[in-house]
């Protein structure tokens, strides 16, 4: 068979692998969006190095739009086939999807003004929301842990990955001339020990193997130690500074394990008496859905949930989805914590909270996740004193604070121990994707040390035979 990396290869965004079988079947593993390159990634999200209609399933490993976020744009231009996943991701990507395209809907309509008036053609979105939800009809859901017939000799198992809700391994054996070989791909890999959701699962014995390697050359903080760093700068911005707390969070994972966070500190009478905000219509809905998939949650939570049934929920937390109730967070004068999305601080309601918020001193930005390092977020975390947003410069006087204990990522110690299910020698390739070209170097020398081997870690295009 034959693998394609056309995302996600030596970069974190745009997850796109493709394996053709030696009966011709493509398999598409992830149709993902490329994020926070600027105008580069609408070049690459625009066109695709592959023929859609060609592509006969896609099997998705999770709802992340760096992961998902491209196919109703695939659906758009000639798929036809069916998109495999777990029944959570599934129920993520209805929303997640259509809010993508509500995303690309409103920006352009600011960009189309601007270009009108200069006279040049206006620009059309990726996708439509119409589109987004039209592609939802091609979804098949497959539970963990149940093997699924894909299509003639090849057969499909998902394995709990630990990452968000409904995140999977994709577990794939193809029988191909008498032989059988066996391909695991990742997709993105969680943390051991989470507030929420179950660790990640052993993975069944793999001959190839594509694993991500994002936090491949550093190692998160103590994860137990998580809640007391939060109530320390929940205490510094807004009791010892008086001033508000801007958390950029993705809706779905990050934003949820904040809140049960201070859920519990408000459970143990911890949380100083401030409003907090989840400014978000997408984390609303995606907070519904993970309060409809508890199969998925861990017994720490499950046990929370006997004496707290709305680990969610808390008397000053306030859902906000209105746009004008959203504007009216600016006027806010008295301390507070606003939680928002997107985590990159490249779209969403985020963006104008960091802007109307960077350059007071009284204020604290806290980074709790990945951000691409070209993204407004990935400037933020590597120290920049003057950012651009909305074509103004701000200058950064806010504190920023980083709490990667908080990441839903593995670090490089988590995403071996996870790889050690395998017997070493039975692999005969190990591809890592998902990750910047140097933390990517780092960390094939970690996996060679403790006896991993075959290791190669594809350019943007690479195709392989195995």
């Amino acid at each position: 068979m034959q693998i394609q990396f056309f995302g996600a290869a030596r970069t974190v965004t745009g997850s796109k692998h493709l394996i053709t079988s030696i009966d011709g079947r493509k398999i598409l593993l992830d149709c993902g969006l490329f994020q926070g390159k600027g105008a580069e990634s609408g070049g690459l999200n625009r066109a695709f190095d592959f023929e859609p209609s060609s592509i006969d399933f896609v099997i998705l490993s999770h709802a992340h739009i760096d992961h998902s976020g491209n196919i109703p744009n695939l659906v758009k231009h000639g798929f036809t086939g069916s998109i495999i996943c777990t029944p959570a991701t599934k129920d993520l990507c209805s929303i997640m999807l259509a809010d993508s395209a509500h995303i690309q809907e409103n920006d352009l309509r600011f960009v189309n003004k601007r270009r009108i008036k200069r006279g040049e053609t206006p620009l059309q979105p990726l996708y439509t929301v119409k589109d987004a939800e039209n592609c939802i009809h091609q979804f098949v859901s497959v539970k963990y842990n149940t093997k699924y017939k894909v299509c003639n000799g090849v057969e499909l198992l998902f394995t709990d990955a630990g990452h968000i809700l409904g995140s999977a391994a994709v577990n794939l054996s193809f029988n191909e001339n008498g032989l059988t070989k066996r391909l695991c791909y990742t997709g993105d890999i969680g943390r051991y020990n989470g507030s929420i959701l179950r660790d990640p699962q052993a993975f069944p014995q793999a001959d190839i193997v594509i694993a991500e390697s994002t936090y491949g050359d550093r190692l998160h903080s103590d994860i137990s130690l998580s809640e007391q760093q939060l109530f320390n700068v929940v205490y510094d911005a807004c009791i010892e500074k008086k001033g508000k707390l801007i958390i950029p969070a993705f809706s779905l994972g990050r934003t949820q394990e904040i809140v049960y966070a201070l859920d519990q500190m408000e459970h143990k009478k911890m949380l100083p008496h401030i409003k907090v905000f989840v400014d978000s219509p997408l984390s609303v809905n995606a907070t519904n859905i993970m309060r409809e998939h508890e199969e998925c949650f861990n017994e720490d939570i499950l046990k929370y949930m006997k004496t707290d049934d709305n680990p969610f929920g808390f008397g000053n937390l306030i859902y906000v989805q209105d746009v004008e109730e959203s504007k009216r967070l600016n006027d806010i004068k008295e301390p507070c914590i606003i939680i928002s999305a997107s985590g990159m601080i490249e779209a969403g309601r985020i963006k104008h909270h960091v802007a109307n918020n960077i350059d007071n001193p009284k204020n604290t930005i806290l980074m709790v996740g990945y951000a691409e390092p070209n993204s407004i977020g990935g400037k933020i975390r590597s120290g920049a004193k003057i950012l651009k947003i909305f074509g103004e410069e701000h200058h950064v006087r806010a504190d920023v604070v980083i709490m990667d204990s908080y990441s839903a990522h593995g670090d490089y110690n988590e995403m071996i121990q996870y790889l050690n299910c395998q017997e070493k020698e039975q692999i005969q390739h190990l591809f890592l994707v998902h990750g910047e070209y140097e933390t990517q170097l780092h960390y094939k020398n970690k996996l060679l040390d403790v006896g991993f081997k075959n290791i190669s870690i594809p350019l943007q295009g690479d195709m392989v035979e195995v």
